[in-house]
């Protein structure tokens, strides 16, 4: 059983920027894949961001070039650096982690509003 704690969501204004953090428990942090998944009211869960065990990274076309995916092993952690922010932005964002089986975090709320 996996457990992950997301922190560093927030309110921000337009061109703002937030980091967000993912602590899983437990081992074997290094084997599974680390994603960020977001959902705003009324969409559907939508992947962000992903890192693979390798270093590996995919990010959905709204966010190329505004967000950075990260991972620290040696921590159990992996970051979301989400630069340039937009109103539409604003979503509960997720953690997420894959090894066939897939947990997800409890999620942390993102407003991006002037």
């Amino acid at each position: 059983q996996v457990q992950l704690v997301e922190s560093g969501g927030g309110l921000v204004q337009p061109g703002g920027s937030l980091r967000l953090s993912c602590t899983a428990s437990g081992r074997g942090f290094n084997m599974y894949t680390m994603g960020w998944y977001r959902q705003a009211p009324g969409n559907q869960r939508e992947l962000v961001a992903l890192i693979t065990t390798s270093g590996g990274t995919n990010y959905a076309d709204s966010v190329k070039g505004r967000f950075t995916i990260s991972r620290d092993n040696a921590k159990n952690t992996v970051y979301l650096q989400m630069n340039s922010l937009k109103p539409e932005d604003t979503a509960v964002y997720y953690c997420n982690a894959r090894i066939g089986i897939v947990y997800w975090g409890q999620g942390t709320q993102v407003t991006v509003s002037s």
